[in-house]
This record gives structure tokens, sequence and C-alpha cells, in this order.
């Protein structure tokens, strides 16, 4: 793969056989954020779980202490006081029927977040093809699917984050922006990786976080010691 100038130079400052301090690794993320617009810092855990099996699934959502530094657009199916209670509360977009027809007929994702009433959800499994592939199927373990839609945009648009395995059991989630600093980046990994250990399922055996890295958009993974996270 080829790597430009400037990720080169950052690389240099990583020593790739050792494993960060979460804070120590958030600084060294900081110090090789080089390019020239404000980058998201992500964080990638992989997990002693087996995301086949219906017990080892891990999933969830956060409020993130700072938010994630990015402007959230929500789309809400809902009908009457609902829908009026989710155009109130700040949705970029709010329909029912209409809105699945848009987006069949006009490939329309101009959105973020997708977010149901439960009575809505047959309507919405219309679009399970379209939507999950995307990882937007509303989901009532990420809060997605709720009566209380006014409290559901305004937790998406304060920076909550769904947290869920891949198919490699890699959970990957945004920590912020490297504008944030230190301290506010610090607080938001300590936020998720906690609502990650405490979601560890029963069925769970072994070494539950295998590996965590840090990084921001444009540069090198930092390892983090895991022994401390736990």
């Amino acid at each position: 793969m080829f790597r430009g100038k400037t990720y080169k130079e950052a690389v240099k400052s990583v020593d790739k056989a050792a494993l960060y301090d979460p804070a120590e690794a958030l600084a060294l993320v900081l110090k090789t954020a080089r390019a020239k617009f404000d980058e998201t810092v992500e964080v990638h855990v992989k997990l002693g779980v087996d995301s086949r099996h219906a017990d080892q699934q891990v999933r969830g959502s956060i409020v993130l202490p700072h938010g994630t530094g990015k402007a959230m657009r929500v789309l809400v199916f809902a009908k009457g006081d609902k829908a009026k209670e989710a155009e109130a509360a700040g949705a970029d977009f709010v329909g029912a029927e209409e809105m699945v027809t848009k987006i069949q007929n006009e490939n329309f994702f101009a959105y973020d977040v997708v977010v149901a009433t439960p009575d809505m959800m047959g309507v919405v499994g219309r679009l399970g093809k379209l939507l999950g592939p995307k990882g937007l199927m509303p989901n009532p373990k990420a809060g997605t699917v709720t009566p209380d839609v006014a409290r559901a945009i305004a937790d998406i648009k304060a920076g909550k984050v769904e947290y869920r395995l891949d198919k490699t059991n890699i959970i990957h989630c945004p920590l912020g922006k490297v504008s944030f600093g230190g301290e506010k980046l610090m607080e938001n990994f300590d936020a998720l990786l906690g609502a990650v250990i405490k979601a560890k399922p029963a069925a769970a055996k072994g070494q539950y976080i295998r590996s965590c890295v840090v990084a921001s958009t444009m540069g090198p993974g930092i390892k983090v010691a895991t022994a401390r996270l736990m």
C-alpha cells in the first residue's frame, strides 16, 4: 500500500511493538494527526467473543461526555403526534410510508441515524436490505426503536454512538475530533470502554478485550495496553 510522506513521518513517532497507556496512546494520536482537516479519532476493540452466537453479542449505545464533533442528521419514521414531536425535537427528516418509497425509488440516504416508533417497524422492515448493510436499521438495543422520539433525537444530537461487533468480533467507534484535545478524548474513551466492558456477555470466556487500537483518520494505529482497561 502506498503511504504518503506525511504518514511516514508520523509513523516514526510510534513504536509498533509497544503497548501504550490509554492517555499516552491518545497523546500520540494527536501528535501524529497531520492532515489539514480536523481528523476524527477512532477506537477499534477486538473482543474475545464469537459474534456468530446470540449469547455472545455485544451491542449497545452511549452518549459520549463530549460528543463526537459531528453534526448528526436524523431520519424519524413516525405518524401523527409522534411525527410532530420528532419535528419539534429537531429531526432532519420525518415520514412514514412515503419515506419508504423515497428511499426505495430515489436511493435517499442523506442521514446518519434512523429512529422509528415501535408501531412503524412493520413499515421500516421493508427497508431491511437497504438500511441493514449501511448499519442504519433501527434497533431497540441501540435505543433507535422507541416511543420517546424526542429523547432519542436529543441523545443522538448530543453525541450518542452505537457500539456493536462486526463479523471479525471488532468494535469500531469514533471518540471525537483531534481538536478536542487529550483530556476530552480520554473522557470519551473511558466512557465508551466502560460501556463495552459492562456489556460483557455471561457466555464470554477467557480474555474479554483482546486488543485495542486508537488512530486518527489519516494517522497510524497505536496499540493500547488492554490489561489496564479491565
